[in-house]
């Protein structure tokens, strides 16, 4: 494996692929959120997590990588980060997912390929292995 140095284009891709996820953990009652993340309960955010992505994504794909943080001020929204992994076709990516009131945020920081090829190519080969772990619509309408 290489690690490999992480364009925009790859945080776009990511941050649009997880947008439902990260709409759906955004429905979780903060408070609970943040007191999941204070009391290091992991077992409880590592299932919001999966509850979240198996509407979205195939199993495995993604997963909590066991770190979160809460910020909370009296002068700002309160903001959770949770440290994330995405795993697929050769593919990993370790990021955080920032979520606050009004927004999702996402900060890729180790992406690596586990085939070689051109630098100008990890955007595109990381984008197709995106698609490839998400559920087709169809999928997603037969089990509902």
């Amino acid at each position: 494996m290489r690690a490999t140095p992480i364009p925009h284009a790859c945080e776009q891709a990511l941050a649009e692929a997880l947008a439902e996820v990260a709409t759906e953990l955004r429905m979780v009652n903060v408070i609970d959120l943040i007191g999941y993340v204070h009391g290091h309960r992991d077992a409880n955010l590592e299932d919001l997590i999966h509850s979240s992505a198996e509407l979205y994504f195939k199993q495995g794909a993604l997963r909590y990588a066991c770190a979160a943080e809460a910020d909370v001020q009296w002068h700002a929204p309160p903001r959770v980060s949770l440290g994330m992994e995405f795993r697929w076709r050769g593919a990993t990516a370790l990021f955080r997912l920032q979520l606050d009131a009004s927004r999702a945020a996402i900060d890729i920081h180790h992406l690596t390929l586990d085939t070689p090829g051109a630098p100008e190519d990890v955007p595109m080969r990381f984008a197709s292995a995106l698609a490839d772990a998400r559920l087709r619509p169809a999928v997603r309408a037969a089990r509902a």
